[in-house]
């Protein structure tokens, strides 16, 4: 038996949230969770929608059904099996929305945000490591980095872009690890990562979210 691959075309799915205009001040690309849909995700950012924010938040390619039925789907960024090949696809899939959504647009005096959840921390950070984006400000959400943060995003990378760590202190798959010893992870190669915190669980919290995003 010989393992075989071929690069095909797909049709990916992404939704938006705002209209990107010559007033706009903010872009958020948001990358969703394990087992999560776009369309729904998004909804999270609904506070966000003040006519100067434009929120895009793309899809992940595999899509499975959840708890056994066939009545809620989800989707996942990657799993072990061909993981070089399942990163490189949504790689290139991410790059291209970009150069899509932002084409002739003026980004001058536009900040340009890329927000990771759980799954979608690593997806985001190795879409930011990859240097095609321009990121303004980075945040990872209830990320969690079995080879460490520096597995996904280079130190060097990280140094340069603006950080901020967001987790619930009840996060049912944080704590099982420690909190402190995930903050310390976190900081041992982002020394300069801001960290906010909740009290709640996995998931996004929409105070905290606008307080990143408005500094309030």
């Amino acid at each position: 038996m010989q393992q075989h691959h071929l690069t095909v075309s797909r049709t990916a799915r992404y939704y938006t949230l705002g209209t990107l205009h010559k007033n706009t001040r903010q872009i958020w690309f948001a990358i969703h969770g394990y087992g999560q849909l776009a369309q729904y995700f998004i909804k999270k950012f609904a506070g966000l929608d003040n006519g100067d924010v434009f929120v895009v938040a793309p899809e992940a390619l595999s899509r499975f059904y959840l708890n056994g039925g066939y009545e809620r789907v989800g989707a996942s960024w990657m799993t072990r099996d061909d993981r070089d090949n399942e990163i490189n696809d949504y790689l290139s899939y991410l790059h291209q929305l970009y150069d899509t959504v932002l084409a002739g647009h003026d980004l001058s005096n536009v900040q340009i945000n890329f927000l990771g959840f759980s799954q979608g921390c690593a997806t985001v950070a190795r879409w930011v490591e990859g240097g095609h984006v321009r990121c303004d400000h980075l945040v990872l959400w209830a990320g969690y980095f079995g080879k460490g943060i520096g597995d996904v995003i280079s130190a060097e990378t990280a140094a340069n872009t603006p950080i901020t760590i967001a987790y619930g202190t009840q996060d049912e798959f944080l704590v099982e690890i420690d909190l402190q010893k995930y903050e310390a992870d976190i900081t041992a190669t982002i020394p300069h990562a801001r960290i906010l915190t909740f009290e709640g669980k996995h998931t996004i919290d929409v105070g905290l979210l606008h307080q990143i995003a408005f500094g309030l």
